[in-house]
């Protein structure tokens, strides 16, 4: 079977891992902080601060903002369920955007109709690894007098115009989970420009003490830390940071080898009639960390038949972009109107795509899908 994704880990890996286990300090300590630096860095960003995974990253964001019960967060229905999730955590209440058909990202239009006098924070996503018009959305939020704050999971080393995707953003929540193309195993980051609020971060992330453990031990002696106010555990390991940093000097070479990959899926499935691929926006470049299609219209099937037509011929792909105001969990908030979310989520999937994906693996891909959408046996 070939699968959807196949994290990019090796030897490499391996030994950073080992070394962390050998010195005798596994948990958040010098590793962490090298790692926050390189991927700052990697991203264009001033501040890095490394966290549990990225929803916990989303979550302080907004407890950071001051966001809370009575207030009203703009998020796209068409993403991951953790980006409505981490605006309930904070007991305010996400409303949901609709986005545009060929990026599946939010656009200033749709943000605009969202917003209501109790809006205080709009999370945009990156959905994919398509960069979002930040521009734009950002102009809009000034307008407004609201906060944004960019849900970047899945788009390490994208780009929007011609910089690092976030690179400048007041904040960005990223993941390293195993189905991106820097995995630390589970794991995040958040990115900021401003210092004060990385230091605050940084206390909030370990429970609001005052001085981390790691800073305790090197200070030496008797040292009592403060607890300055109600925080949280959402550290990451050195063992995972010192993954990371070995996957972040992989990245440049596994997003050209990615967009290689897709660049031949384009001209491939480019002959199925009517099939729509994701691709670059004219203002940035993807990282591919999904590829995803929207079925033809002409296809009269829907997209769980063309997943159990591709599992019948050995290709393992996934359903589209959830849309989370269809999921049980936000029942309550169906009578919303989405038409570009359900349509997108209800006629798209994710085909298999990753570093080390042979030419003839992608065949085997292009040639499954035509067979279904032409309702072959």
């Amino acid at each position: 079977m070939i699968p959807v994704i196949r994290p990019f880990l090796g030897e490499e890996e391996a030994l950073a891992a080992a070394e962390v286990v050998r010195s005798g300090w596994v948990a958040q300590g010098p590793r962490v902080a090298a790692f926050e630096q390189a991927f700052a860095e990697s991203a264009g960003a001033a501040q890095g601060i490394a966290v549990s995974n990225c929803t916990t990253g989303l979550h302080l964001s907004l407890h950071l903002l001051g966001v809370g019960p009575g207030d009203e967060v703009v998020v796209p229905s068409f993403s991951f369920i953790a980006t409505a999730n981490a605006v309930k955590y904070v007991g305010a209440t996400p409303v949901f955007a609709d986005v545009d058909a060929e990026t599946g990202n939010v656009t200033a239009e749709t943000v605009d109709a969202a917003v209501t006098p109790r809006t205080v924070a709009v999370i945009a996503v990156h959905q994919g690894g398509v960069p979002f018009d930040v521009d734009s959305v950002q102009a809009l939020c000034d307008k407004r007098g609201i906060a944004l704050v960019h849900d970047s999971a899945c788009a390490a080393g994208s780009t929007y115009r011609g910089k690092p995707v976030s690179s400048g953003a007041g904040l960005a929540a990223w993941s390293f989970h195993p189905r991106k193309l820097l995995t630390t195993g589970e794991g995040g980051m958040v990115t900021t420009e401003n210092a004060e609020w990385a230091t605050r971060l940084r206390k909030l992330r370990e429970h609001g003490m005052s001085m981390s453990a790691a800073d305790r031990h090197a200070a030496g002696g008797v040292k009592l830390e403060q607890y300055e106010e109600v925080g949280f555990n959402f550290r990451m390991t050195d063992m995972q940071a010192a993954v990371g940093l070995i996957q972040l000097r992989k990245l440049p070479d596994v997003i050209a080898k990615r967009r290689e990959l897709a660049g031949r899926y384009h001209k491939l499935l480019g002959e199925l009639d009517g099939l729509r691929c994701v691709g670059d926006p004219e203002y940035g470049t993807t990282n591919y960390q999904s590829f995803w299609v929207v079925l033809p219209d002409a296809f009269e099937g829907t997209s769980v038949d063309v997943l159990a037509g591709l599992a019948e011929r050995g290709v393992s792909a996934r359903r589209g972009i959830m849309a989370s105001h269809l999921e049980p969990a936000y029942a309550d908030q169906r009578d919303v109107e989405l038409p570009v979310t359900e349509h997108l989520t209800r006629r798209s999937v994710i085909l298999p795509l990753f570093h080390q994906m042979t030419e003839a693996e992608q065949d085997t891909v292009v040639g499954a899908l035509d067979a279904v959408l032409r309702g072959s046996k």
